[in-house]
């Protein structure tokens, strides 16, 4: 596998070759000074660039990365509601994982629209400059990711979807219908669970610190007894354990609810919360 540094040289000296390249950032969580490097890490690539549409009408020029496992371009790609209208005020993606273990998601952003549709990232250093692009450029930091206080409104919006859609799972599971009730408990239930954990996080650190996707970070930040009744809400196909999950997942929601209400001085709907719980407990009692 391609150490850190051979990629680097590699991206640095190919732009620096290629007069169409104009300059080089680092994004993501190889420039997060607080993650511990590993090689699993993907190289989060921009690529700010002149004569933009000859980097995608012909692909070739990719393969000085090297040999590649797959490659996926989401902005031509109707599953990924991708397309070309857009393109050139977000950019245009290679997401490419390569034989040696490497990944580089590269992002191509056209010079022109530079001053107009760039949106800088706080994640970011700088590799390359020709056009001093990007002067006096502050310290990578994770600041754009740290989790966001919410206002009362968005909070009690939040519970009210989480207790609604927990009666919705009950439906489910009383009717023995498996993937119905995970489908709502996973896609669904789970994101406003998840959003309560950040928010509650949030409330122990002041808001300074970054929750990271799927709460990668959460266990820094939890007790081990609370994490691992949040891991312990993942089941498997069994009714009887989703019926536990689903408990579980509404006794965390309702203690983390509770609290972030205390400290942020919000209102809580505790009523809502003992109505949908006495209609669970009731339905998981009356199973036939």
């Amino acid at each position: 596998m391609r150490s850190a540094d051979e990629i680097q040289k590699l991206i640095i000296n190919t732009a620096k070759s290629d007069n169409r390249i104009r300059a080089v950032l680092l994004n993501g969580s190889r420039a997060n000074p607080n993650i511990q490097p590993d090689k699993f890490q993907d190289f989060d690539i921009v690529f700010i660039v002149s004569n933009f549409d000859s980097f995608i009408s012909d692909r070739s020029w990719t393969d000085f990365f090297g040999d590649k496992v797959i490659c996926q371009l989401p902005d031509e790609m109707t599953y990924r509601e991708g397309g070309k209208d857009n393109i050139e005020t977000i950019g245009f993606h290679y997401l490419m994982l390569f034989k040696d273990g490497n990944r580089i998601d590269l992002t191509l952003f056209p010079i022109e629209n530079f001053k107009t549709y760039f949106a800088f990232d706080s994640l970011t250093i700088v590799w390359l400059d020709k056009d001093n692009l990007f002067p006096n450029v502050p310290h990578s930091t994770d600041t754009d990711y740290h989790i966001q206080k919410p206002t009362e409104k968005i909070f009690l919006e939040t519970c009210n979807e989480f207790w609604w859609v927990c009666t919705y799972v009950a439906k489910g599971l009383l009717r023995n219908e498996i993937t119905y009730a995970k489908e709502l408990l996973e896609t669904t239930v789970r994101p406003v669970f998840m959003q309560i954990i950040e928010w509650f996080i949030g409330t122990e650190t002041n808001f300074s610190i970054s929750f990271g996707k799927g709460g990668k970070f959460m266990k820094q930040y939890l007790s081990s007894k609370k994490y691992d009744k949040i891991l312990a809400t993942y089941s498997d196909q069994h009714l009887e354990n989703n019926w536990k999950s689903l408990f579980l997942m509404t006794e965390l929601f309702g203690e983390l609810a509770a609290t972030i209400a205390d400290r942020l001085n919000f209102q809580y709907n505790l009523d809502e919360q003992q109505n949908v719980m006495a209609y669970l407990k009731a339905s998981y009692g009356g199973q036939e």
